[in-house]
């Protein structure tokens, strides 16, 4: 059974919980003991304005201000974030045009790696196509079937830790955390029919790449790199 209010009452004799419904009900009766109350006022962050009016201003600015915060919190946040992804769309633009003054394979390969490395912070990047056939020095080979089996037969990425076997980072595996994974088709101006490859990027942080993230980016500059792989003949390499 509920407690029954008086301001009489003396609440430390009181056994029964005090219920907001009770309270509520005596205050609408008894607002004159709120209004008389300036230190209990103070402490709500209200004041009095005259006879039976109570003053929410101070209260309702707290409440406008913290909201205030929040938002400005979540405006400077999507600011960050725009910056960061046209900072990184302008790198990747940038390593496209890197990858452009290469004039064959073997620079080309190069030029990955080292576009990787400096615009972005990669510990590295690898290109690597299936056999049979010639694999261009400073490619990697990889037995057929091999970038089904690492993408899956209908996979255009992985995005993941780095794992045993991988192996197509050279000198700079052992720091490799984790890689990004994207499936190129590349045929060759005298060959009659494409090959699949891969285009791996590498990094040295445990969160460097994870499933989560998108591929947009580092699919355009695989992409890149297959269009220019084809321009030139295996006989030329």
């Amino acid at each position: 059974m509920s407690q029954t209010l008086d301001t009489a009452t003396d609440l430390s004799d009181m056994t029964d919980p005090l219920h907001w419904p009770d309270v509520r009900t005596w205050l609408e009766t008894n607002g004159q003991h709120l209004l008389e109350d300036r230190e209990l006022l103070e402490q709500l962050g209200l004041k009095a304005e005259g006879r039976n009016v109570v003053d929410f201003g101070r209260a309702a600015l707290s409440k406008m201000e913290a909201a205030a915060q929040r938002e400005a919190g979540a405006r400077r946040l999507i600011e960050e974030i725009s910056r960061t992804n046209f900072a990184a769309q302008t790198q990747t633009h940038v390593a496209a045009l890197d990858l452009m003054e290469a004039t064959g394979h073997i620079e080309l390969a190069r030029q990955l790696d080292m576009t990787t490395q400096a615009r972005f912070g990669l510990a590295g990047a690898a290109v690597a196509i299936e056999k049979p056939g010639t694999v261009p020095f400073g490619w990697k080979s990889l037995e057929t079937g091999r970038v089904d089996a690492l993408l899956g037969e209908d996979g255009r990425n992985w995005l993941g830790p780095n794992f045993t076997g991988l192996d197509l980072f050279g000198p700079a595996d052992g720091d490799v955390r984790s890689v990004a994974l994207v499936r190129m088709n590349i045929r060759f101006p005298d060959q009659e029919e494409s090959r699949p490859a891969l285009c791996a990027f590498g990094s040295v942080e445990d969160e460097g790449f994870t499933p989560a993230m998108g591929c947009e980016l580092i699919a355009f500059v695989a992409r890149v790199f297959e269009r220019m792989a084809q321009r030139w003949p295996l006989q030329d390499v």
